[in-house]
Order: C-alpha cells, then sequence, then structure tokens
C-alpha cells in the first residue's frame, strides 16, 4: 500500500468524520510513515523536523487575529454593518439584491487583489469578513458560495496571471523547477506562460459559475442571535477612532508589501491602533490575547500540515507512486496525463500547499511525460495544474482556512462541510479535466 495515498485517504476520512484536522493530520502522518518503512521514532522525528516550517505562518495569522479584534474594539466593522443595514431599512425589497451582489463582488475581487496587486493573501479575510456576517444572513446568502468565491479569488489569479504570488508560482517554482527537471531553458522562454494555463484556469471559472448560479443560489438561514453575540454591540466608535482604524488598516497592508511580512504587517497595524486610541492602552493586552486565541486553530492546522509533509517526503512514496502510474500507462498520452493529475491532486490534499507540491513532482513528471510525447507547454501545464489541484478541498491549504476563519466566527459555518468539500467538489473535478483536455490539445 502506498503511504501517500493511505495517509492523505486516512485524513480525509478522518476530517469528514468531524475529528479535528489537527490530530488527523497526525494520526494520518503516523500511519503513512509507518506504512512508508519507517518506524515510529523516524516518523515522529521527521514530522517534529517539519513543524518549524510552518511555525513562522502560524505566528503571523496569530498577530492578524490581534489585528482583526484591535479593528473591531475600534468600531471600524461597526460601522461598516450599520451602513449596509441602514441601506437595507431604508428600501429593503430594492436594495437587497443590489447589495447583495455588491457585497459579493467587492469580496471576489478582494480575493483576487490579494494575490496580485495587494499581495496579502489571506489576510484580508478575518479583517473584512465577519463584521459582513450579519448583513449577508439578513439577505439570506449561502456562506458556501463566499467559501465557494473566496477559494476561487485565493487560487486562480496564482495559477493563471504572472504577478504577485502568481511570479512566483509560475515563474520561480512551476518553470523554475521544470527547467531543473530536465525541459530546456530555451524552450521554457519561448512558452507563453499564461496561455498555456488559461484552460485549467477556466475549469476554476466553471465551478465559481455553477456555485453562484446552480448549487447555492437558494437563501439558506442563519442564526441572527449567534452572529450578535460575537459582534461588538456595545463598541462606540467615533470619527477619530474610525480614521485611526482605516490608517491601521493602510499601514498593514504598506508594511506587509514593504518588508514581505504579514507578520510584521500586523504588528504595525496593531501597534497604530494603541498609539491612535482606537484601542484603549488599558485592553490592550487582552484584546491581543484574544486576537491570537481566535486564530489559534488556523495556525496549529498549518504547523501540524508542515509536519505531516514532512513525513511524506520522508517515506519516499511520493516517487513510487508516479512510478506505479507509469507502469499502468503502457504508452497511453490520455492515460498518463489523467494519472499525473490525479496523484497531483492527492499529493496536494494532504500537504495543503500548491507551492510545496510542484517542487516534489516537477522531477518525476517532466521526464515521464516527455517519454509519452507530450509537448513542453502540455509538460509545464501537467506540472502546474497537478500542483495546483488539491489548493482547493483540503484541509490543511490555506485556501481552504482562511475562509473559514471569517466565515465561522459564530460556529455556523463547518470547515469540512460548508468549506472543504464544497470547494473541492466545485474547482478540483472541473480543474481536473480542463487541465487533462489541455495537455492534450497543446
Amino acid at each position: 500500500m502506498n503511504a501517500v495515498l493511505l495517509a492523505v485517504a486516512l485524513m480525509l476520512g478522518l476530517s469528514l468524520a468531524r475529528i479535528h484536522v489537527v490530530i488527523a493530520l497526525l494520526l494520518s502522518a503516523v500511519a503513512g510513515g509507518l506504512v512508508g518503512g519507517l518506524d515510529l521514532k523516524a516518523t515522529l522525528t521527521a514530522f517534529n523536523n517539519g513543524l518549524g516550517g510552518g511555525a513562522g505562518v502560524a505566528l503571523s495569522y496569530a498577530l492578524l487575529g490581534a489585528f482583526a479584534l484591535a479593528l473591531a474594539e475600534s468600531g471600524l466593522p461597526h460601522a461598516l454593518a450599520d451602513f449596509l443595514e441602514k441601506r437595507l431599512a431604508a428600501a429593503p425589497g430594492r436594495n437587497a439584491g443590489r447589495i447583495k451582489w455588491a457585497i459579493l463582488g467587492a469580496l471576489l475581487l478582494l480575493a483576487i487583489s490579494s494575490q496580485n496587486l495587494l499581495p496579502i493573501h489571506i489576510a484580508f479575510i478575518p479583517l473584512v469578513v465577519p463584521p459582513l456576517l450579519h448583513t449577508l444572513a439578513g439577505l439570506k446568502v449561502d456562506r458556501r458560495l463566499v467559501a465557494c468565491l473566496l477559494t476561487f479569488g485565493l487560487i486562480t489569479p496564482y495559477m493563471w496571471f504572472p504577478v504577485g504570488f502568481g511570479e512566483i508560482f509560475l515563474k520561480q517554482i512551476l518553470l523554475g523547477n521544470v527547467e531543473k527537471a530536465g525541459l530546456g531553458a530555451d524552450v521554457i522562454a519561448r512558452l507563453d506562460i499564461s496561455g498555456i494555463m488559461t484552460i485549467p484556469a477556466l475549469g476554476m471559472l466553471a465551478g465559481l459559475l455553477l456555485a453562484v448560479f446552480v448549487s447555492y443560489r437558494r437563501p439558506r438561514r442563519y442564526d441572527l442571535a449567534a452572529i450578535d453575540a460575537v459582534e461588538r454591540e456595545s463598541v462606540a466608535y467615533t470619527r477619530r477612532s474610525l480614521t485611526v482604524a482605516g490608517l491601521a488598516v493602510a499601514a498593514t497592508f504598506a508594511v506587509q508589501i514593504w518588508a514581505d511580512s504579514m507578520l510584521l504587517g500586523a504588528l504595525a497595524g496593531f501597534a497604530l491602533c494603541v498609539a491612535g486610541g482606537a484601542v484603549p492602552l488599558k485592553r490592550a493586552d487582552t484584546v491581543f490575547a484574544d486576537g491570537m486565541r481566535m486564530m489559534a486553530t488556523i495556525g496549529l492546522i498549518m504547523i501540524a500540515a508542515a509536519g505531516f509533509a514532512e513525513v511524506m517526503k520522508a517515506t519516499g512514496h511520493v516517487a513510487s507512486l508516479v512510478e506505479n502510474s507509469v507502469q499502468l500507462v503502457s504508452g497511453s498520452k490520455a492515460l498518463g496525463a489523467l494519472l499525473m493529475l490525479v496523484v497531483g491532486l492527492i499529493v496536494t490534499l494532504g500537504i495543503g500547499s500548491s507551492f510545496s507540491t510542484v517542487p516534489i513532482i516537477a522531477t518525476l513528471y517532466v521526464p515521464f511525460a516527455l517519454q509519452l510525447g507530450f509537448s513542453p507547454a502540455a509538460v509545464v501545464c501537467l506540472v502546474g495544474t497537478a500542483g495546483a489541484l488539491g489548493d482547493a478541498g483540503s484541509p490543511a491549504s490555506d485556501s481552504t482556512l482562511g475562509p473559514t476563519a471569517g466565515l465561522n466566527v459564530d460556529g455556523q459555518h463547518d470547515h469540512m462541510w460548508d468549506t472543504v468539500v464544497p470547494t473541492f467538489l466545485h474547482y478540483n473535478l472541473p480543474v481536473l479535466a480542463a487541465g487533462w483536455i489541455a495537455a492534450m490539445v497543446l
């Protein structure tokens, strides 16, 4: 039994059975390590060695939670909610549809720009989404739709447009690793990377349209009392506190882009909220601790996912999974492309990061694909799509953890059934089909 296949299947099964994702990752890593030929000590050593890889991201998210709660203390989110509520109350029938689509459109644009224009990734979600939940609940918007919309905006830009995170994924990681694996630099220089990844990106678009206009178009009710319980109704905001909060948001984004550090950006925003009086100095410690606690879960999952990935690498079974797939192909390009995409999906579902998957699979996929007679463009498309597959629908991916962190502040949005399963069905299946088509026609 292949250790990677077993570990990923076990992790998904435990997570769907409502076992906490951190526990599921740990148990699956141990099972995968033992099946992969490691003893218990070696498995735990590999897991512990990998934990450090997720620690920096976890700390950044914790500080981001502190900043998000500082903004809530300033009253900025409540002011935004009050504005939308007044617009709805003024003409509920006429304004409801426009406000709904305006909110969804704004969230989509924010998610897209977070990858390219303002490369802040999921940092905006815990700041922007929670204060909109009351209005979205009043409009009876299904949060599964919002999760699909946010995940689309977090993934599609980097897998298609080579700017921001897209420049890192497409040029540095994808083309860089494909070149190392044997595709000549002169050949790569002639390739249009955006054109190559257009068909797979259209698979993402098809999934989004299906979610918006078919799957989740019906109203869904949420408990408004549960939302009110976590909303800071008692916070009185002033023009000064709103101004300070606005400056803090701008400072957070600016510092993150300048220093390329989410951690420093969140810290700068929190410090400005305190220095400007938006958060009283006597409450600063409480707000900071509560905010870090709010994001603790996502941080622990990211740390555990890094340990899981290290165990999978230590077993060496990613290579054997590809080698076994080669034996099943028997020279068929169509079957070879399908198996490469499926293996990429499995690996990324477990690791939770497209950026980490590509370096693992590129050295195995490039010679295999060239041997089957795929063109250089098709080879790049196969590696890129296989890496991107699974980012949506992985319990340990920040592209699913981020939306859940914003949508589940009141406990009414389940990570697995309301984010992971919907994004898996709406994105991985269309992208797998689109990637296969692209590989066959390029």
